[in-house]
């Protein structure tokens, strides 16, 4: 991951962004980058799913994550880790694997394929879509594919972070 480039990116905390290239059957995002705060709710993580709400956040559950490659191709979504860590792998078999934490979030793209690899006892994320999007899951197969990419291309930017609300670099990092 590389650091997110933004002039003031200190004050957000520790926030990376990268992207993800079509794995085989999994397209990810062509345009959109993955974005990770780290830490950004650790004071808090009990309250993730209501921070999310409150920046517009909306549609949201609190649960795991699937143990298996999964995307939405209609809808960007927002994870936070409320309790307990994790190994999740993003982008497919070739893409990153990242170890999170109570109070860490990532937000990702439409077409992100995400998979749960291992978690503690008690791993608990939040999950949310800007607006309060109605969301697919779709796998890794042709089918899915061919609908998924003229979707992905359709999925309207957030009008805020999920994070930070109006001001937080979401908006800025995705070209708003």
């Amino acid at each position: 991951m590389k650091p997110f480039e933004q002039p003031g990116a200190g004050a957000w905390g520790a926030i990376e962004a990268f992207t993800l290239p079509q794995d085989g059957l999994l397209p990810n995002n062509p345009a959109l980058p993955v974005i990770v705060y780290t830490g950004a709710l650790r004071n808090q993580p009990e309250r993730t799913e209501q921070i999310f709400n409150d920046n517009g956040w909306l549609n949201s559950w609190v649960s795991g994550v699937f143990s298996y490659h999964h995307y939405h191709s209609n809808a960007h979504e927002v994870l936070g880790v409320m309790s307990g860590t994790a190994s999740l792998q993003l982008g497919g078999d070739a893409g990153r694997t990242l170890e999170v934490s109570a109070g860490d979030v990532l937000v990702l793209p439409a077409g992100t394929a995400h998979k749960l690899l291992q978690s503690s006892a008690g791993f608990r994320v939040a999950g949310a879509y800007p607006g309060g999007a109605d969301y697919n899951t779709r796998r890794a197969t042709p089918e899915d594919l061919a609908a998924a990419l003229p979707e992905i291309a359709e999925v309207p930017l957030p009008d805020s972070d999920p994070v930070y609300g109006k001001a937080g670099p979401l908006p800025e990092a995705w070209g708003r």
